[in-house]
């Protein structure tokens, strides 16, 4: 079945940087547009970037573009999400996501906190 395992995530000041990974398995990830979603303390879980199969084509939540980088390396099954300049606003609890597939992973705590 499919296998979501994120990583990375931490406290950071504002204006540091952190790099989440996500870890798939149980589907051929090459095939699939992959995509980090994050859910804030309170609010509803929004989308936040996605990446096409191949890597070619981005999409950016507006509050997040030219700051966060999402990518991919389909040899390791494994998506990525650069994230620099961190706000306040951007703490939250970040998860990835096949495309068009039901499964979530545990989701990994970003915190951006003086």
């Amino acid at each position: 079945q499919v296998q979501l395992v994120e990583s990375g995530g931490g406290l950071v000041q504002p204006g540091g940087s952190l790099r989440l990974s996500c870890a798939a398995s149980g589907f051929t990830f090459s095939q699939y547009t992959m995509r980090w979603y994050r859910q804030p303390p309170g609010k509803e879980r929004e989308l936040g970037a996605s990446i096409s199969s191949g890597g070619i084509t981005t999409i950016y939540l507006d509050s997040v573009k030219g700051r966060f980088t999402i990518s991919r390396d389909n040899g390791k099954n494994t998506v990525y999400l650069q994230m620099n300049s961190l706000k306040t606003d951007d703490t939250a609890v970040y998860y990835c996501k096949a495309y068009n597939t039901p499964a979530w992973g545990q989701g990994t705590q970003v915190t951006v906190s003086s």
